[in-house]
């Protein structure tokens, strides 16, 4: 029997570190939790950013907490072009050497020297999910995504921790490209 993993569409999105979070909202403020998402203690909040590059500014867009230790902003590669930034595809957390952008809120602004990236696509998972999928931390895979447009994605790769809950994350040109809706599921086939 096949084990399906669920797919889910993670938009363009900013992580703030607490020091960028003050610097836009003022001293000793508090991100305010709109929605929880399915990573366990991660949720998107009221607030929102507009971003900028050389070429343009995508406004209005979410923010999701907790606070991290650095800021960083994941967009889709349309995105990148939008915006005129060279965003490498990193996995969330490696910013050394990513694209730079502004973030402001109101007329508050914070020049991200580094942070801007196309995430890695990738599937979360703990690690009885990883040894009932028979997969390790790391791992690269491909994933078959089902619909009316299936397709499979190459170049996965498997993220495993204690704190995650099954998921497969795409930006939203992939998801546009497999006609990806809620309730669209996967299946590992290498």
């Amino acid at each position: 029997m096949e084990k399906k993993v669920l797919v889910e569409t993670s938009a363009r999105h900013v992580h703030l570190s607490e020091a960028h979070i003050e610097a836009l909202f003022g001293k000793g403020y508090q991100l305010t939790r709109k929605k929880d998402l399915s990573q366990p203690g991660q949720f998107a909040c009221e607030e929102r950013v507009d971003i900028t590059g050389p070429k343009g500014t995508i406004k209005n867009v979410i923010i999701l907490g907790p606070a991290r230790k650095a800021s960083q902003v994941e967009v889709s590669a349309t995105d990148a072009r939008t915006l005129g930034i060279k965003a490498p595809i990193r996995e969330s957390g490696d910013t050394a050497g990513s694209g730079a952008c502004t973030i402001t809120a109101g007329e508050n602004k914070v020049e991200l020297q580094e942070g801007v990236m196309i995430a890695k696509r990738h599937i979360h998972f703990t690690p009885a999910d990883a040894e009932v999928f028979g997969v390790k931390d790391k791992q690269i895979v491909k994933v078959r995504v089902e619909g009316e447009r299936a397709l499979v994605f190459d170049e996965v790769v498997v993220r495993v921790r204690p704190d995650f809950a099954a998921a497969m994350h795409i930006d939203t040109d992939e998801s546009n490209a497999a006609c990806a809706v809620p309730g669209t599921y996967g299946v590992i086939v290498d």
